[in-house]
C-alpha cells in the first residue's frame, strides 16, 4: 500500500488531475455529458438512473474506508474527522439521493464508468493526503479548532444543505405522471440556474479550506471544471425552452452574480 503514496506518485497524480481539469472544462463546453435532463443514447447503453447513481457513487465510499482503515493514522482525531466529513457527502449521494429520484430516467454506462474513475481518484487524492502523504505532524488534534478547519467546515455543510435543498426543489417540480419541464424556483435558484451544483462546488471549496491541501484544491477545481459547463448547457436549454420567461430572471450559471 505504501508504495502508492510516495510523494512523487501522489503529486504526479494531483498535478495531472489539475491539468486534465482544464482539458475537461474546455471539452464540456463542446460536448454535453449525456445524463439527467441531457440524457443522450449516443453515450451508450443506459441503466436505471437510481441504480446508475448508486453504482457510480458507492465505490468512493469503499475506497475512502479502505484508505482509512489500512492507514497507520487511522486512530488520529483530525484525519478521522476529515474523512467523516468527506464520507458525509458520498454516503448521502450513494445511499440516500438515488432512492429519492423520481421518474424513469436512465444513465449511460459510459458516464457511470467515468464517474467511478473520477470518484476513486478523488478518494486517492484526499484519503492519500490525510492518511499517508501529509507530514505526520500536519494535522494534530488542535487542527480541529483552527480557523481554517472551522471556516472550511461551515462552508462545506452550508454547501451540502444547498445541494440537498436544491435537489428537493428539482425533484418536486413535477407531479406523478407529469413529463413537462418547469423552471426551478426558490432557494439558491433565485440566483443561479444550477443551485444544486453551486451547493456541491461550495462543499469542495470548503473541503479544500478545511484540509488546506493541494489534493483538496484539485478536487474543488475538478468540481468546477465538470459542473460549470453543464450548468451553462442547462441555462441555454432553459432559455431555448422558456424564452424571456427564463432570461428575464437574470440568473448566472453556477456562481451568484459572477458566472
Amino acid at each position: 500500500m505504501s508504495e502508492l503514496f510516495t510523494p512523487d506518485i501522489y503529486y504526479g497524480v494531483v498535478w495531472s488531475m489539475l491539468g486534465l481539469a482544464v482539458v475537461v472544462f474546455v471539452a464540456l463546453h463542446r460536448f454535453t455529458a449525456g445524463y439527467g435532463m441531457m440524457y443522450n443514447s449516443r453515450w451508450g447503453k443506459g441503466i436505471n438512473n437510481r441504480l446508475g447513481w448508486f453504482v457510480m457513487e458507492a465505490p468512493v465510499v469503499i475506497a475512502m474506508m479502505l484508505l482509512w482503515l489500512l492507514s497507520p493514522r487511522r486512530a488520529e482525531a483530525a484525519p478521522d474527522v476529515m474523512a467523516l466529513i468527506f464520507l458525509a457527502h458520498y454516503v448521502q449521494r450513494a445511499f440516500v439521493f438515488p432512492f429519492l429520484i423520481r421518474g424513469k430516467s436512465r444513465m449511460p454506462l459510459a458516464i457511470i464508468a467515468m464517474g467511478i474513475l473520477f470518484n476513486v481518484v478523488n478518494a486517492y487524492m484526499i484519503g492519500g493526503w490525510i492518511f499517508y502523504v501529509a507530514p505526520p505532524d500536519r494535522y494534530p488534534a488542535s487542527w480541529l479548532a483552527s480557523p481554517l478547519f472551522i471556516l472550511g467546515t461551515l462552508i462545506f455543510f452550508a454547501g451540502m444543505a444547498i445541494n440537498i435543498h436544491s435537489d428537493h426543489i428539482i425533484r418536486n417540480l413535477r407531479k406523478p405522471g407529469d413529463t413537462k419541464h418547469y423552471i426551478p424556483r426558490g432557494g439558491m435558484f433565485r440566483f443561479v440556474t444550477s443551485a444544486n451544483y453551486l451547493g456541491e462546488l461550495s462543499e469542495w471549496i470548503g473541503y479544500a479550506i478545511l484540509t488546506w491541501s493541494l489534493g483538496g484544491f484539485a478536487f474543488a477545481v475538478w468540481t468546477f471544471a465538470n459542473l460549470a459547463p453543464r450548468a451553462a448547457s442547462i441555462h441555454d436549454r432553459y432559455i431555448n425552452e422558456f424564452g424571456t420567461e427564463y432570461s428575464s430572471l437574470h440568473r448566472k450559471y453556477i456562481i451568484p452574480f459572477i458566472y
